[in-house]
């Protein structure tokens, strides 16, 4: 074969890069590479699932536009895959399909309660923050007393932009119906929740660091939090060093904590508690509505896990996060491992569910392996994917139509109003407009007809 016609659904990093590994591999054939993205703007969780507040992380988009715009790979966005697009089409004008579409939905947590009114997914309020063109525009921001369960970074953004005062989100690209939200919130207290230990979090340093800058927040620690005996911990966890540095990190918020409990500080106007060693047991609610958190505490079993102790507390609040972890959605006309959010899979090779490779199709990025990993971790996982695709060439699908303007007539004709990577940058340049007449870098655009009518210049 002399050249390969590749369709990619999904225009986040596990896309890009997968396109992009293609590209520089060494291969015998030519490559054309489609990407489709149901949202009007690509990158996916980068642009939807990171914290404004997090301009680091967010520099990622750099190197992925960087590939973007090499001119070897053709964006439609505002295209969805099933909807838009069929399986059926996919086979008829290309080779094969990759499938990165990631995992957008909060994963469940099984305690008593959790359905109540006011009680929330992490992955729905991060998607309202970051503008998701398919949320509602309003957050329900009503509690003085705030819970978040869960020891990962998603939990730690969650809790920052629960607590953080608006106004220092104005250096960030929030939209105004964001910060119009977070203005009105009446927060005063949020109480996080781990199950384990302080020296047992999922947090990086950076983040844990970062969560005690927020201007006019008070740390607060349990002290019985650190009192627990736990040889696996001082024998394993303390030759990590991001253990080291996260230990510092909350010995320096405990010393801050004394010294405002002899009234050598003042106190601020939030507080933020650390509830480490505390499960989850049940969603207390009155009429339907939270009204608090009872949690069992734990111990260390001296191996690294943990025991129950079989004493309960209840934390009063009016609203709760659930952070543990985020759950996949089903493709039409692929299959889906219900329990595990993930589409089947060999290193890649998509399977059906009696476990036979299905030819021409793959997957990669977190519907491939589940949320786990940071992004950088989503090079490795394509480059696998793509060794199993260019190894499967004599499977590959035989489309029956070669050309590429045929996909831009395609869409037309059924009324899809794509978007392309020109209008991309004017979206782009928009959004920084926007940002620039406010006096701040950039103001996102939430509305999906707006993306779609300013890409599309109309």
């Amino acid at each position: 074969m002399s050249k390969m016609r590749l369709a990619i659904v999904g225009a986040g990093p596990a896309g890009i890069y997968a396109a992009d590994l293609l590209l520089k591999a060494e291969r015998d054939f030519e490559v054309e590479i489609d990407l489709f993205e149901q949202l009007p703007a690509p990158y996916g969780l980068v642009r939807y699932g990171v914290s404004p507040d997090h301009p680091r992380i967010k520099g990622i988009i750099n190197a992925l536009r960087d590939v973007l715009d090499s001119g070897e790979i053709r964006f439609f966005g505002n295209v969805r895959y099933g909807q838009d697009l069929t399986l059926d089409d996919l086979k008829q004008h290309y080779n094969a399909v990759i499938f990165s579409t990631g995992a957008i939905r909060d994963a469940m947590l099984g305690v008593p309660g959790i359905d109540a009114e006011g009680s929330y997914g992490a992955a729905d309020f991060v998607s309202w923050f970051d503008g998701h063109p398919d949320v509602p525009r309003t957050w329900p921001l009503e509690a003085a007393s705030v819970g978040v369960i869960g020891n990962g970074n998603v939990a730690l953004d969650v809790s920052r932009m629960l607590i953080k005062h608006a106004d220092d989100l104005l250096v960030t690209e929030i939209p105004e119906n964001v910060y119009d939200g977070l203005k009105a919130n009446p927060i005063e207290e949020l109480h996080l929740f781990g199950r384990r230990g302080p020296k047992y979090v999922k947090f990086t340093p950076l983040e844990l660091r970062e969560l005690g800058e927020v201007r006019d927040v008070d740390m607060v620690i349990d002290e019985r939090d650190f009192a627990h005996a736990d040889p696996y911990a001082d024998e394993v966890l303390a030759k990590n060093k991001q253990v080291t540095v996260m230990t510092r990190i909350m010995d320096k918020w405990r010393d801050e904590q004394r010294a405002r409990e002899a009234g050598e500080t003042e106190p601020s106007s939030r507080r933020l508690h650390l509830h480490f060693w505390s499960k989850p047991v049940e969603v207390v609610t009155e009429e339907g509505r939270v009204t608090g958190l009872k949690i069992e505490r734990t111990a260390p079993d001296g191996e690294g896990g943990i025991v129950d102790t079989g004493e309960f507390e209840v934390i009063p609040m009016q609203s709760l996060y659930r952070a543990v972890g985020y759950f996949g959605s089903p493709l039409d006309e692929i299959p889906f491992d219900e329990n595990r959010g993930v589409i089947p899979n060999d290193r890649g090779r998509v399977l059906d569910l009696e476990g036979a490779q299905i030819p021409g199709v793959y997957a990669t990025g977190w519907i491939k392996r589940g949320p786990i990993g940071l992004i950088g971790h989503t090079k490795s996982d394509a480059m696998e994917t793509l060794e199993r695709l260019m190894e499967d060439s004599t499977t590959w699908w035989q489309p029956e139509h070669g050309d590429a303007n045929i996909i831009p007539e395609l869409l037309s004709n059924r009324g899809v109003p794509y978007t392309n990577l020109d209008g991309w940058h004017r979206l782009d340049e928009h959004e920084l407009s926007l940002g620039e007449a406010a006096g701040r870098t950039r103001i996102k655009v939430v509305s999906r007809d707006e993306m779609t009518r300013v890409s599309r210049g109309e």
